[in-house]
């Protein structure tokens, strides 16, 4: 936050890398932010500046902290508007995970055409997770980084994509495989997620941690969702919070709630 560390973060490189960004000219950046946590830092630093637009996905505040990120936080001034927030409900898995991401952040980034999209992709929405409450898996993580990918394709001038990783604290069995994923997609060499992990790598595991370590680059799961085009259930809490942060944000930035 200004001035002072908070959380786990020391420094805030994705709100300096963005500030670097507006320096050297850029007039429009999408920061989207799929860790568990709040991206409360990255919002307070651009709160007033539409150059910036904000969005993340995260876990309840009434579970989780920074306790932070509710719908009606959509930034202030020159700025209303520039914040959008989807606080998911604790036990969310990738078929919510990824309903939720797609209700929200294309039609956001179609609107706003950011010169320069970036992304964090903290690996602590799993559901090995010990932090949060989220039930994310590595394949899941893997579509979205996929996604984010193609959005800067069809949304961001020449494709400019800066992925960042960020918080996730399964050290061993899912951070090193979730940000090989990233690594690989963003250099379009995308990793098979039926790969076996390198046995050097397994076998440093061992002798550092006495933990076997991963076999594959997948969780074994093929993440599917239901779009929100098809409709939505006014009872569903995971419609409920998607409900939330569209009438709260979309309006104040033209579009349809």
């Amino acid at each position: 936050m200004p001035g002072a560390a908070a959380g786990f973060c020391i420094y805030n490189d994705p709100a300096l890398a963005i500030a670097r960004l507006l320096e050297l000219g850029a007039e429009r950046v999408a920061y989207v932010d799929v860790d568990v946590h709040h991206g409360d830092g990255v919002q307070a630093a651009f709160w007033e500046d539409p150059r910036v637009l904000t969005i993340s996905l995260h876990e309840h505040p009434r579970t989780l902290f920074p306790q932070t990120g509710w719908p009606e936080e959509t930034g202030a001034g020159e700025g209303e508007g520039s914040a959008v927030n989807l606080a998911l409900p604790a036990g969310t898995g990738d078929a919510g995970w990824l309903r939720a991401f797609h209700a929200v952040v294309p039609e956001l980034l179609a609107d706003f055409r950011p010169q320069v999209l970036v992304t964090q992709h903290g690996a602590d929405t799993h559901f090995e997770d010990p932090l949060a409450h989220l039930a994310v898996s590595l394949d899941a993580q893997r579509a979205v980084m996929e996604s984010c990918h193609e959005l800067a394709h069809r949304y961001a001038e020449g494709g400019r994509w800066v992925a960042l990783g960020g918080g996730g604290y399964a050290v061993v069995d899912v951070v090193p495989r979730s940000w090989t994923h990233l690594v690989g997609i963003a250099a379009h060499a995308p990793v098979d997620p039926e790969s076996v992990v390198p046995p050097s790598w397994r076998d440093l595991v061992y002798a550092r941690t006495r933990q076997l370590g991963p076999g594959r680059m997948t969780d074994g799961r093929t993440p599917s969702w239901k779009s929100w085009e098809d409709g939505y259930d006014p009872a569903d809490r995971l419609d409920q919070a998607v409900i939330a942060t569209r009438k709260a944000a979309f309006p104040l930035r033209g579009l349809l709630a």
